[in-house]
């Protein structure tokens, strides 16, 4: 491509200070090791606390990306208005019934934040319950993570995040006044369940190193800090949410790592008593359980079920040789999840890359819903009441918006709550989806779905941004999206590489994406973009790619590998420093990502793999593709010095003058902005990254 003249200020130069690092006795420099900050907990929390030098660097960063937008400033403007315009300014939940009342969430226009709102199930005036815009007033960041009435609706429990960095607040709300009690828990993971009686809270306490591995029982007045542990996790490795049964008579604890899990229950309305155990760990079996009646379902991988059965047991069953089968295992149709009411258990599952509901009553009798797109993506939208015989789902392709209907799963019919609005106007005829298949270089198929203007010639003449995530057993939902229009609209070609590392195509999928064969995810990419190419859907250097988190490792690696193939890369909070962090056991996620990535502090084999694909361990001197990469001072998951030191290395190495741009944002975490207006500004910047990118190309 035509490459922009040279800006006429230099960009920062990281200095280079080498810290040698012995490990397994091979010896490596970070020169950049300086930028992590030894400080960064309490920094996250306080960034007056971040080191003046560092500090100084991001800041300096953060000026040269916005000279280099500088110019471009005309089209981010245009595109924020586009991405607004697409946005209904009253966006408003469907209600969800609950009891007396119906919850939901709605904004008011030009307000960045939900309010929290319930009216009365048989009709009449609404109760703001919860103003999400006056709450932040004052925060640089404000997040509402969960909100939940307790069971007699007299009370509202919240979780809020005012620094990005996911240490939560939980309040309690008196609906009636309007105010918040003296009740605070501080330093919660944010998922929380309410007593039977609505007296006490069950909560997941984040430790010194922002892990979740107490529960704890709270009591409505009582001092937080005299808050009863009632499970905690001795192994580092595991971490542990909280959640409850359809039927709201147990509270679930869940410790689990990427291929482990166990469950832990507890009666509600009995809080006194211990947790038990419904089977005991077991390292490489994973299961999921939901009260149905007199019995828990089991969705587990136990007896080599790759892609996992639908298992039961009575309540009272505390040995996993009780357990029945109820649903076997199907190799190639992946069981995800479950949903259950007092006469109907409905399974969500995935055969041949697509999604479907399974109806089933207690008869056994089982139906499908399922759509005909050739990509589409459901979900389930909101709880099921578990005496009413309903499920809410949404449905959604790339070119279609989102729908939320409701299902009768005993008659059958079917009806449509809302549609979603796209005030500017949106015709999904004047799109084409496509499902497309990319042989990778040991033969698999890789999905790829692509969304294009249904005139877009098949010429090679037109640009790509090609998305992918690829890890944790993620599959990459073909749902729709309003902000990729903007793209799309101007002679685009939007596309999703569904790599392995993800469960697109199973679990096989995953496991076939992760430690030793982690750089499949890479190639399966790289393979998506040659296809692409050969059916012209684009040409080589017409590419933007785009990932993050997990997805940034993929951006990182393509970047070492084939860096001529891509116009940029849009790397959102990436991954990049893979050897520094998973031998930093002092960091949050380490630990329970050992599974993941493999631990290099004790594995030679881990260590050799890992250093060799990791993308900060591989930059080179030559010519890189235009590279924007995106940070959060206060992010837990992925921390700022690590597309700080990638962005160092491909600037110092890069011969070539594209640019290479990082921009932190000094008051959120691993989200970004969280208001729905400021996340679009960041939005539009990384849409015209790809369009100046391509313009030329």
């Amino acid at each position: 491509m035509s490459e922009q003249p040279p800006l006429p200020v230099p960009a920062p130069v990281a200095p280079r200070r080498p810290v040698v690092i012995e490990q397994h006795g091979q010896r490596r420099e970070d020169a950049y090791g300086w930028l992590r900050s030894a400080v960064w907990q309490q920094a996250a929390r306080d960034p007056s606390c971040l080191e003046p030098e560092i500090r100084a660097h991001l800041e300096a960063e953060n000026a040269w990306t916005a000279h280099w937008f500088a110019p471009h400033q005309p089209l981010v403007q245009t595109l924020s208005a586009e991405l607004k315009a697409r946005l209904k300014p009253d966006e408003a939940s469907v209600p969800v019934p609950d009891g007396p009342w119906r919850y939901g969430t709605r904004y008011q226009p030009g307000g960045q934040h939900p309010l929290w709102h319930r009216l009365p199930r048989e009709g009449g005036a609404e109760t703001l319950i919860l103003d999400g815009d006056a709450e932040a007033k004052g925060h640089p960041f404000f997040r509402v993570a969960a909100g939940a009435p307790c069971p007699h609706h007299r009370l509202f429990a919240y979780a809020v995040d005012v620094t990005g960095g996911e240490r939560y607040s939980i309040r309690v709300r008196d609906i009636a006044t309007g105010q918040d009690l003296a009740d605070r828990i501080e330093d919660a993971q944010g998922d929380f369940v309410w007593a039977a009686d609505g007296t006490s809270l069950l909560y997941t306490e984040l430790d010194e190193e922002h892990r979740p591995r107490r529960v704890r029982l709270h009591r409505l007045g009582a001092p937080p800090a005299d808050a009863a542990v009632v499970y905690h996790e001795p192994d580092p490795g595991f971490f542990v949410s909280i959640g409850r049964t359809a039927d709201r008579r147990w509270a679930l604890i869940t410790p689990h790592d990427h291929e482990t899990s166990e469950v832990w229950v507890l009666p509600l309305a009995e809080l006194s008593r211990a947790p038990e155990c419904l089977a005991p760990r077991h390292a490489g079996v994973e299961y999921s359980v939901e009260a149905w009646g007199d019995h828990w379902v089991i969705i587990t991988n136990r007896d080599q079920a790759e892609d996992f059965q639908v298992m039961t047991a009575p309540l009272a069953a505390r040995d996993p040789a009780l357990w029945q089968g109820l649903v076997p295992h199907r190799p190639g149709c992946l069981i995800l999840g479950q949903s259950v009411g007092l006469h109907h258990h409905v399974r969500i599952e995935r055969e041949a890359g697509l999604p479907r509901f399974v109806v089933r009553t207690r008869d056994h009798a089982e139906r499908r819903i399922a759509f005909e797109e050739a990509a589409y993506s459901l979900g389930l939208d909101g709880l099921m009441e578990y005496d009413q015989p309903v499920l809410r789902f949404t449905y959604s392709s790339l070119a279609t918006p989102q729908r939320v209907f409701e299902e009768d799963l005993v008659s059958g019919e079917r009806r449509l709550l809302k549609e979603q609005v796209i005030p500017s106007g949106h015709d999904p005829a004047r799109y084409r989806v496509e499902r497309l298949f990319a042989p990778a270089p040991d033969g698999e198929l890789v999905p790829v779905t692509v969304l294009t203007q249904a005139d877009h010639p098949l010429d090679g003449s037109r640009p790509l941004l090609l998305y992918a995530y690829g890890a944790y057993g993620h599959a990459m939902p073909a749902s729709f999206s309003p902000h990729r229009f903007s793209l799309v609209d101007r002679g685009f070609a939007y596309a999703i590489a569904h790599i392995r590392g993800g469960t697109d195509c199973g679990w096989r999928w995953y496991t076939n994406g992760k430690r030793a064969a982690k750089p499949n995810s890479f190639t399966d990419f790289l393979a998506a973009a040659d296809t692409l190419i050969a059916k012209g859907v684009t040409s080589a250097g017409r590419i933007v790619a785009q990932g993050g988190s997990a997805g940034g490792m993929v951006m990182g690696a393509i970047t070492n590998l084939r860096p001529a193939l891509f116009a940029g890369v849009i790397a959102e909070v990436p991954f990049v420093d893979v050897l520094n962090t998973m031998s930093d056991a002092s960091l949050p996620l380490t630990p329970p990502e050992w599974p993941e990535w493999g631990n290099p502090i004790t594995s030679v084999e881990d260590f050799h793999t890992i250093r060799a694909y990791s993308p900060y361990e591989n930059v080179r001197p030559g010519r890189h593709p235009a590279v924007f990469a995106l940070a959060g001072l206060s992010d837990p998951r992925v921390t700022y010095w690590e597309p700080a030191k990638w962005i160092a290395g491909l600037r110092h190495s890069n011969t070539a003058d594209t640019p290479i741009l990082l921009k932190t944002n000094m008051t959120a975490g691993h989200g970004g902005a969280a208001g729905r207006y400021d996340r679009l500004e960041e939005m539009a910047e990384t849409i015209c990254f790809a369009v100046i990118m391509t313009k030329h190309a």
